[in-house]
């Protein structure tokens, strides 16, 4: 297709790169929490709802905010921009609709944390944190739910283990203008991508397993979210090292997002 060029194409970069930028600062507050509380450091094992709102509490933390918003509503833009325009030439095949159908879906969730940014800000934010359990408990209530609770558990299940292929395979270099970037850069860059999409493949598959034992039982409360996730890692033999490797594995996908806002390419 024809891209666009000048100045469109320009605003199409800035918000990709903001939008990369706000992702990866997300993932670094999750990793960096999980990370402090496994070394019983403080922190939390939580998602990223309560990551932001950890920083909503810090000094500045309004002013914070503010730039995060700013920045997820710029990814969610930037993934419908895939999405609709096929930036990244997907097609209209079954396989190539799935994957844009999935940047809008992901471009909603951050466009929904976001969202929750602005309740911070407004004050008003206390109640509308919604855990796995009651999302999933609402979304039971309607006709066909448990099948759709299901079907979401296998879309988790699945965007897992497809982190997991895209760490192996190094599909995530498709993306990058590598010829930009020095050896030594891309080495690091390499190692940085691989350990974070593996670590977020682990948790990830961990939802999609919870969210289909809920789907079985009929029982939302089974159902968990990131936090959740974490949690369950901590409670596995070998748990602390295990949560450390993973916490620390969403450090990196925060910077494998940063790479991205630096490298990747946003021709639209």
């Amino acid at each position: 297709m024809k891209h666009p060029t000048g100045i469109t194409q320009r605003l199409v970069t800035l918000t990709a790169r903001l939008g990369y930028i706000a992702k990866g600062v997300v993932y670094i507050l999750i990793g960096g929490l999980a990370t402090m509380a496994a070394f019983d450091l403080g922190g939390q094992r939580g998602g990223a709802s309560e990551a932001v709102t950890q920083l909503a509490g810090q000094p500045f933390g309004s002013l914070m905010l503010i730039a995060l918003t700013i920045g997820l509503l710029c990814y969610t833009l930037w993934r419908w921009i895939q999405a609709l325009f096929d930036a990244d030439d997907k097609g209209h095949s079954l396989k190539g609709l799935c994957v844009r159908i999935g940047y809008v879906i992901s471009g909603s969730i951050y466009g929904m944390l976001g969202y929750r940014c602005i309740e911070l800000l407004m004050l008003s934010g206390s109640g509308g944190n919604s855990t796995a359990s009651s999302r999933t408990a609402t979304l039971m209530s309607h006709t066909g739910g448990q099948i759709a609770v299901a079907l979401v558990g296998v879309v988790f299940f699945c965007v897992g283990l497809r982190q997991f292929q895209r760490a192996i395979k190094q599909h995530y270099r498709k993306s990058w203008r590598t010829h930009r970037m020095p050896q030594h850069q891309l080495a690091i860059a390499d190692t940085v991508a691989r350990w974070g999409l593996c670590a977020r493949g682990v948790v990830f598959a961990i939802i999609g397993g919870f969210l289909g034992i809920a789907s079985w039982t009929a029982n939302p409360d089974q159902a968990k979210g990131l936090g959740g996730a974490l949690v369950t890692l901590a409670q596995q033999p070998f748990g602390p090292a295990l949560l450390i490797v993973v916490a620390l594995g969403l450090l990196a996908y925060g910077l494998y997002c940063f790479v991205n806002a630096r490298y990747r390419d946003t021709q639209a």
